[in-house]
Order: structure tokens, then C-alpha cells, then sequence
């Protein structure tokens, strides 16, 4: 297959959407940040392309280095302790080894996943 140039091929996608009554406009780099309630996505140094045509405007981000962010709705409740039951603890302190004390700071620890803390107590030996 023949590689077609990038100036070359900028051409042809402009003479394809004017022919379709689409304009493309470069806007240059911007850094954006989408917000989906929960989560937000940073993109730093993003290509803005402008698509405009009879129907309306299309904004294309090209490029650039995508960061991620948890909103602080989403980061409050991870930072709280899991709820560990008495049941959860006697079996992570019985598979372990160790006092119940011991085993409910590993469950707190590994998020509340029994086999997490379980393992991690029989590392720590």
C-alpha cells in the first residue's frame, strides 16, 4: 500500500467535506476537561478541529496527553472505611492466625476483601 503524505491527505479530507458543505477550521491546542457527574477526563494539549456544516458545529479533540480525575463526590466515599462484619473478621483472623484486632486492621486495609487481607497476613509472617 502506498503511504500518502499528511499534507496530502489534509487535501483530499477538505476538498471531501467541502463537497459535502462541511468547513474545517483548526482552533489550535487547548486543554479540555469533560465532566460526566462522576468522573472527570482531562486531555492537556489537545488538537481542536471545528467540523461546520448546515446541521450544526462537531468539535474533534486530536491528540494530547489524557489525565484522569475522580470527582470529589466519587473520592469522599472511597475514603471511608469499609463496614467490616464479626463474621468476616473471625474468618480472616482464624485463616490467619492472628488476633481479631489484627485481622480487622488487614479488612480495613484491603478494602474489605477477605482473601486481600488474609494474604497479607500470612506475607507479614
Amino acid at each position: 500500500m502506498k503511504r500518502v503524505p499528511p499534507r496530502a491527505v489534509r487535501r483530499m479530507q477538505e476538498r471531501l467535506l467541502s463537497s459535502s458543505g462541511i468547513s474545517m477550521n483548526e482552533l489550535g491546542e487547548a486543554n479540555v476537561l469533560f465532566d460526566f457527574g462522576g468522573k472527570r477526563i482531562r486531555i492537556e494539549g489537545a488538537s481542536i478541529v471545528e467540523l461546520e456544516s448546515p446541521v450544526g458545529k462537531v468539535y474533534q479533540v486530536l491528540g494530547g496527553s489524557v489525565v484522569e480525575e475522580v470527582s470529589e463526590e466519587r473520592s469522599q466515599t472511597t475514603a471511608t472505611t469499609p463496614e467490616v462484619s464479626e463474621d468476616d473478621v473471625a474468618l480472616v483472623a482464624t485463616q490467619a492466625g492472628v488476633s481479631e484486632d489484627e485481622a480487622r486492621r488487614a479488612l480495613i486495609e484491603a478494602g474489605g476483601d477477605l482473601a486481600k487481607a488474609i494474604l497479607s497476613l500470612r506475607t507479614k509472617r
